[in-house]
Order: structure tokens, then C-alpha cells, then sequence
């Protein structure tokens, strides 16, 4: 199983990485590198999170990650792990 990115996830990573970087460039490094090595065991225990409380589907889980969650989309079909998002829970 690969993973595929939604350009939602993307912007809105891009987004927080600016915000944690114009306070410190190493935390938000660290932020990045982190959240890389988590994303990256997802396809190993698909189903180990959540249903997601954003989607009525339950191949969509949400993942949570220094209090930001992050729903991705399991396709078995495909053979893919979308990421599809990152927020914090205020903002949904």
C-alpha cells in the first residue's frame, strides 16, 4: 500500500509548518520529520485509528498527532493510504 497526498493536506500542512517556522525553524523541522515517520507506519495498521468523526465512511480514520487530526482514506481497492487533511479539532 502507497501514499497518496490530497492537495488539501499539503496547503494546510504547509500552512502550520509556516506558523510553528516563524517562531522556530528547528521545532517546525522537527514537526515535519515527525509527522513523516508516523504517516509513513499508517499503511502497516490501516485500521489501528479511529473512525473518523468528520466522514461517514469507515474506511476513513482519523489519526492524531500532537493535536492536530489528520483523517486519511484507506482504498483497498487501489492499494493507496489518502492523507486527505490536517487540522486542529477547533477549526472543524
Amino acid at each position: 500500500m502507497y501514499i497518496e497526498f490530497n492537495p488539501d493536506f499539503v496547503n494546510h500542512f504547509l500552512d502550520i509548518w509556516h506558523y510553528i517556522a516563524d517562531e522556530n525553524i528547528d521545532a517546525a523541522n522537527s514537526f515535519e520529520i515527525q509527522l513523516r515517520e508516523k504517516i509513513n507506519t499508517l499503511p502497516h495498521f490501516p485500521y489501528k485509528f479511529r473512525a473518523s468523526l468528520y466522514y461517514k465512511d469507515e474506511n476513513i480514520r482519523d489519526y492524531v498527532f500532537k493535536g492536530y487530526t489528520i483523517p486519511y482514506l484507506i482504498d483497498k481497492e487501489n492499494d493507496v493510504l489518502v492523507i486527505l487533511d490536517i487540522f486542529k479539532w477547533v477549526k472543524k
